[in-house]
């Protein structure tokens, strides 16, 4: 019951960062990211004190043998850049650019009733179900040149 209380207090604080900083706010980082218009440097320092809590905290869990409420870390370790990485960094990328939300702040943005929050989230849910329908299935599935190696 503690991990729960602790995760929903995380979420909470996250939450109530992304709506202080404004990142729920679509014009907001549209105005960010349009570097050659009206570009609104603002979100800049946001992310720049991210980094700054965010750097010392991964060093510190490198030292740690494991997490307070957990029993382990779930720190990437894949180095690797495929398609699939590449084409969902694209995807999301423009998704950002055009409605100017991400997954995260647009479910923050849900409880202040957002509608534009409300179709981002509905659409990418949909995008997801049709993920686990398509992609997910042929991801799983061994390509003949794998199956050939694993014969041999």
């Amino acid at each position: 019951m503690a991990r729960i209380l602790l995760a929903l207090l995380s979420g909470l604080v996250f939450g109530v960062g992304l709506v202080v900083s404004q990142m729920i706010v679509p014009e907001k980082v549209l105005g960010f990211l349009d570097l050659y218009g009206a570009w609104d440097p603002s979100l800049a320092f946001v992310m720049g004190g991210a980094i700054l809590v965010s750097a010392p905290a991964f060093a510190l869990a490198r030292r740690m043998g494991r997490p307070l409420a957990a029993p382990r870390f779930e720190i990437p370790t894949r180095r690797d850049i495929d398609a699939r990485l590449l084409s969902g960094a694209a995807i999301f990328g423009l998704g950002w650019g055009l409605v100017g939300l991400c997954p995260g702040p647009a479910l923050a943005a849900i409880a202040l009733s957002a509608t534009p929050a409300l179709v981002f989230v509905a659409a990418m849910i949909l995008g997801m179900l049709l993920f686990r329908l398509t992609l997910e299935r042929s991801a799983a599935t061994p390509s003949p040149a794998s199956r050939r190696e694993a014969d041999a």
